[in-house]
């Protein structure tokens, strides 16, 4: 059977695709922007035929309907990390958080996690039938190809990327055509607090380094200071609309990378339909699952990786917590993790943790003598290296717990100070 006959005889309307999902199933759904919001919501719609279906997701960016009280004997949610839609059901008991480095969410779906379905986003069919995954490669590949049962919404919309993100239609149970857009994620007010955190970042970045982003007002806030710098590459879990800006002014060129050179390589995409239209059958772009982008040992492949994090509390000692507040699951590792070591491992890397240095207004101090009771440590004191607030700079790696105190107190926010000064002298009472 030729696949224009295969893709004609599986396509059917989403609520007739939805009727295969059996109670008790488990239901893996592609990550973020790449989510199928159509098929999400001929689920929900279809939500009295179910009992017990498991929804296994990362970040959900859609409305998360299933985690709503009137859907608990329905479906129950496991996140891989919490997002704004998810955290209120996590809290209250309709959905679960299973911690796992993001890199090794593939092979959780195949040893663990069996996918009894995959719903999942594509571009359109080429001449030869194969589709992109586009926005969404990470796990979703690995769901798709593990799943007893997959059913793709082939989206007109949808951008084909290149590098690893094919799937062939033969491989689609049920294909449902849409012409809905892609969830967009619309840039963040970055505050005189971010572009001073990002201004401190710059200072380590050097012409010719290869970049990891992650998501939010800092990373953009990096990006703006970094225009005056030449031949940048990018090897990151994900990017977004403000690294557009820099390859098309010239400053990403990718040439200086010492792994897939003149591309830029992510695993998924975050951000509006300027960048959807720039990654759309674009060269320069390359996307793979994320068992190979975020491995630590091919970071390490890549020369000057400079690694940029956030995080949500750090210790004197340099215990770093980035998922939590106190025992409230808020986000999730992703690939914070996987990329500190890798750009520890990486020659002439630099890991960056960077962060306001303060929160709650101003009232409380992100740098503390002691974490909250209960929070999980994210980054190790052994993995961190720089830790960057709008007051300066503090490098870590290969410093004594004193001197580590030392570096913190000093990019602390002047109000808090004092009483960190304060356990510091408790906790090393000698002076030299």
């Amino acid at each position: 059977m030729d696949w224009k006959t295969w893709y004609q005889e599986h396509l059917c309307p989403p609520q007739q695709a939805v009727r295969r999902i059996r109670s008790g199933d488990r239901v893996v759904v592609a990550h973020a922007t790449g989510e199928p919001s159509l098929l999400l919501d001929a689920m929900v719609a279809n939500a009295a035929q179910y009992e017990h279906v498991e929804i296994v997701h990362m970040v959900a960016m859609g409305k998360a309907e299933y985690c709503q009280p009137a859907y608990d004997r329905n479906f129950h949610h496991n996140s891989f990390f919490l997002g704004a839609t998810s955290r209120a059901a996590a809290a209250e008991g309709r959905a679960d958080f299973t911690p796992v480095y993001f890199s090794e969410i593939p092979a959780l779906l195949r040893d663990h996690l069996h996918p009894n379905v995959a719903l999942i986003q594509v571009s359109p069919p080429d001449e030869h039938g194969y589709c992109s995954l586009g926005v969404s490669v990470d796990y979703t590949k690995t769901a798709a190809e593990e799943a007893d049962l997959v059913i793709a919404q082939v989206n007109q919309n949808m951008p084909r990327t290149l590098g690893d993100s094919f799937l062939h239609v033969t491989r689609f149970d049920c294909i449902v055509e849409s012409c809905t857009p892609v969830i967009e994620l619309p840039p963040p007010k970055i505050s005189q607090v971010e572009r001073a955190i990002g201004q401190n970042v710059a200072q380590l970045v050097r012409d010719g380094d290869t970049l990891q982003l992650g998501i939010g007002a800092i990373p953009d806030a990096v990006l703006l200071f970094l225009k005056e710098k030449n031949d940048l590459g990018i090897h990151t879990e994900m990017f977004s609309d403000g690294v557009v800006e820099l390859a098309e002014a010239g400053n990403i060129t990718n040439q200086k990378k010492t792994l897939h050179r003149g591309q830029s390589v992510a695993t998924f995409l975050m951000g509006t339909r300027r960048l959807y239209d720039y990654v759309d059958n674009n060269p320069a772009v390359a996307m793979y699952p994320v068992q190979y982008v975020n491995d630590p040992y091919v970071i390490a492949q890549n020369d000057n990786l400079v690694s940029i994090n956030s995080c949500v509390q750090i210790d004197l000692m340099g215990q770093v917590v980035s998922t939590s507040v106190g025992l409230r699951q808020i986000s999730g590792v992703g690939g914070q993790i996987d990329f500190v070591r890798g750009a520890n491992m990486s020659k002439g890397g630099r890991a960056i943790m960077a962060m306001p240095s303060t929160t709650g207004k101003g009232k409380v101090s992100k740098i503390v003598p002691f974490l909250d009771p209960g929070s999980a440590v994210t980054t190790t004191r052994n993995d961190v290296n720089y830790v960057i607030t709008e007051y300066g700079i503090a490098q870590l790696r290969g410093k004594t717990l004193r001197q580590r105190a030392e570096a913190l107190i000093e990019i602390a926010h002047p109000d808090f100070r004092d009483a960190l000064r304060e356990e510091y002298r408790r906790r090393f009472p000698r002076t030299y």
